[in-house]
């Protein structure tokens, strides 16, 4: 199974959460989707509530199941807590830290500025969303994409920045401080 190209808002009602980020997703129906959405929920058992929490992950950072699982494997082979590790490497592929630098609203575009070619790390044009950074890596705006409208968009409309990330407003581009 690839990764879920299907309708956002309904995962985001199911899991009770903005997969987007901004809370528009859930704001006009704070319940579930379907017949049943507004009813009694039954008692989910154990492993329901685990396999909940590992689908929002999965629809939240845009992974297929294949990716997810792989990235898990990745993680329990490192030093340390996995579920850190899990979240450290989560975190930091190229989409997400486009996505928290403010280059997009969402993961999802984020996803497509760097499939598109718009993204430079280090200098050189990386294509490849899943791709892992390292601390200290650079990630700028090609040159003819800094007036690209949704890009500009996206930039005037945030507001804060996770602290892991710098950004210097001036050359429109980031650094990668350090892990989460």
């Amino acid at each position: 199974m690839s990764r879920y190209t299907g309708p956002q808002n309904k995962k985001a009602r199911r899991f009770g959460i903005s997969l987007r980020g901004d809370g528009k997703d859930i704001a006009r129906k704070p319940y579930a989707p379907g017949q049943h959405g507004r009813g009694q929920r039954v008692k989910i058992s154990e492993y329901g509530l685990q396999l909940k929490e590992k689908q929002k992950m999965r629809f939240m950072y845009g992974l297929s199941e294949k990716q997810f699982r792989n990235t898990f494997e990745k993680a329990k082979k490192m030093e340390g807590v996995l579920g850190e590790n899990f979240f450290k490497i989560l975190e930091s592929r190229l989409d997400n830290i486009v996505f928290r630098l403010g280059f997009a609203r969402t993961r999802n575009g984020a996803r497509q500025l760097v499939n598109h070619g718009h993204i430079l790390v280090n200098g050189q044009k990386i294509d490849i969303p899943s791709y892992i950074l390292k601390v200290g890596d650079i990630i700028t705006l090609r040159e003819r994409s800094l007036e690209h409208p949704s890009v500009l968009d996206a930039l005037s409309t945030i507001n804060s920045r996770v602290e892991f990330v710098s950004y210097d407003d001036k050359k429109k581009e980031g650094k990668y401080l350090r892990t989460p």
